[in-house]
């Protein structure tokens, strides 16, 4: 059985364009570096041949995972989702009970989560702990650096 992957309408859109761009454009301009590279001559010695057929095979094992993730993609429109029980797509600050540092995440599927824009994995420790707690909840989570405790002062649909 194929399993869904949950994600957000924009995280579904960017994977289509990741896979528009790598089948149109990668993978035409590799084709090209290869046959200039077979034109050198002997293809044993050929690091550049070898190099393109290197990004060739990355390429086309990247076109099909996305091409997987968006066949099994579980596409959540965050805009109909509301209430304060933490869930996905949700956005939620959070105050570091130790540091009284806020942090702002918003619980996003796997293939676009990324912590730089503030989108952590449902999947993730974080994710994990905070699903399904409300408003004033306090969560424990274990990470690498060692057990955090964050209050969640806010959970927000955007």
């Amino acid at each position: 059985m194929m399993e869904k992957v949950p994600m957000t309408a924009s995280g579904y859109a960017a994977l289509e364009v990741e896979l528009k761009q790598r089948q149109s454009v990668e993978r035409p301009r590799i084709i090209e570096h290869i046959a200039e590279a077979r034109s050198h001559g002997d293809l044993s010695e050929n690091a550049e041949y070898h190099a393109a057929k290197e990004e060739q095979s990355h390429n086309e094992g990247r076109i099909a995972e996305l091409e997987d993730k968006l066949a099994r993609a579980d596409i959540i429109d965050i805009s109909k989702l509301s209430g304060d029980t933490v869930k996905f797509g949700a956005t939620v600050t959070l105050v570091d009970e130790d540091t009284e540092k806020k942090a702002v995440w918003q619980i996003v599927g796997e293939p676009e989560a990324d912590a730089k824009k503030g989108r952590i994995s449902i999947t993730s420790p974080l994710a994990r702990a905070l699903i399904g707690k409300k408003k004033g909840s306090t969560v424990e989570v274990v990470a690498p650096g060692g057990a955090k405790a964050y209050e969640i002062t806010k959970v927000e649909w955007r």
